[in-house]
């Protein structure tokens, strides 16, 4: 085994003041549920830096899994090694010489936090770089583009010794900066809308509008699986499967085919807004991208937002489709979004939905049937799920309540 640990860099947290140790709080917690599967490994972390020791487990396994983390700019998997020069010099090959392939260049990076120390940083360079230089023959230093940046950083309580540097997913951590509801559809854009939003720190639980028999049961699982994707990021994932069918045929009895999308939109809003106030969320968050569809121009986007007074997140209000493909492909879920299992909004959808509705025509249509007694019933019979990643099926069936 080469490393013992990985070093953990903050990113945007760095920046905090007094309330730093919240954000620190909310990544540790975020990186344990991402690694509750490596039992051994421990997380350690204080004001400037965060460490994973592995006790034994596999490195690169905890290192892919650390790449999801928000809230995360950089880690390093490292050794500790005392404050010793002839300790770190042995250290420095030894760890060198594993990676090494004949032919390859390197550079020294030292960083040295603890001013007492003996050497100063281009004293380490220097040192450490004729170390090797000296004992691996044919060894060739190039300062610009190596193949190999041996990076020594000097700390108050250790020396910390590593070979690359791996780019994080940098944001904030999830959850500080509250809970959010998701509207999550199966299709492209929500899971997007999800991350993007997990990004800068919500702590996102899923709504999701399922309708039997119109919609199937693997319309349903292509929802958790995309939950899944979600759940890597943050550790955990909570989606909430509301039941409606009996509200999307009402609608069709009583509105005109024209309007029904509209309605069928306020109503879904309605109901989320009842989950996030019953589940202590602030925002609910949506995966519109305006003039997309008929339900994503500015008009209709005004008619439906008459019915709640709480903020709408919409992350990809400005994005084109294919920027937000891209980003589905990035995070894993356009292959599960590409699935052919249609939702609920797909399979009702009208021939010729309005796209510019007149609220004052949507609020006389509605009026003509009583929905309260439904969005109700769909809000008590709502079925929640606590999803981790790479949970199996059946256990997800055993966690519904």
């Amino acid at each position: 085994m080469i490393y013992d640990r990985i070093l953990i860099r903050y990113g945007e947290i760095s920046t905090k003041g007094r309330n730093r140790n919240k954000f620190i709080d909310k990544l540790r917690k975020s990186v344990r549920l991402t690694l509750s599967d490596f039992p051994n490994a421990v997380i350690e972390s204080d004001r400037d830096r965060m460490y994973v020791l592995l006790n034994g487990e596999d490195g690169n396994e905890v290192a892919s899994r650390l790449k999801k983390v928000f809230g995360i700019q950089s880690f390093s998997l490292a050794i500790k090694v005392e404050k010793d020069l002839e300790k770190m010099k042995a250290a420095a090959l030894n760890l060198f010489s594993r990676l090494y392939r004949e032919g390859q260049t390197f550079k020294i990076t030292a960083k040295r936090s603890d001013k007492k120390f003996e050497l100063d940083t281009n004293e380490i360079n220097h040192e450490f770089g004729g170390h090797l230089l000296k004992n691996i023959p044919g060894l060739m230093v190039d300062v610009r583009n190596p193949d190999i940046n041996l990076q020594i950083e000097v700390r108050s309580e250790a020396v910390y010794l590593s070979a690359e540097t791996i780019p994080g997913a940098a944001g904030l951590p999830v959850g500080s900066s509250g809970k959010a509801m998701l509207m999550l559809s199966g299709g492209i854009d929500s899971p997007v809308a999800g991350y993007l939003s997990m990004k800068r720190g919500l702590d996102v639980e899923g709504v999701h509008f399922f309708s039997p028999p119109f919609t199937s049961d693997r319309a349903r699982q292509k929802v958790i699986d995309l939950s899944k994707k979600l759940a890597e990021i943050g550790g955990q994932f909570t989606l909430h499967i509301v039941p409606f069918t009996e509200i999307q045929q009402s609608i069709h009895k009583q509105v005109p085919a024209n309007y029904t999308m509209t309605t069928t939109r306020r109503l879904m809003l309605q109901i989320t807004d009842r989950l996030r106030e019953k589940h202590g969320g602030l925002a609910i968050i949506t995966g519109e991208s305006l003039g997309q569809v008929a339900s994503q121009t500015l008009e209709s986007m005004y008619a439906i937002n008459e019915v709640t007074s709480t903020p709408i997140i919409r992350p990809l209000i400005t994005m084109d489709k294919t920027d937000i493909m891209g980003i589905a492909r990035e995070i894993e879920t356009l292959e599960i979004s590409n699935l052919p299992y249609e939702d609920c909004c797909t399979v009702f959808v009208p021939s010729s939905p309005k796209t510019k509705p007149k609220l004052e025509k949507v609020q006389h249509f509605e009026s003509f049937f009583d929905f309260e007694p439904l969005i109700e019933k769909a809000v008590n019979n709502t079925e929640t799920l606590t999803i981790n990643p790479g949970m199996e099926q059946s256990l997800l069936e055993d966690d519904l309540f």
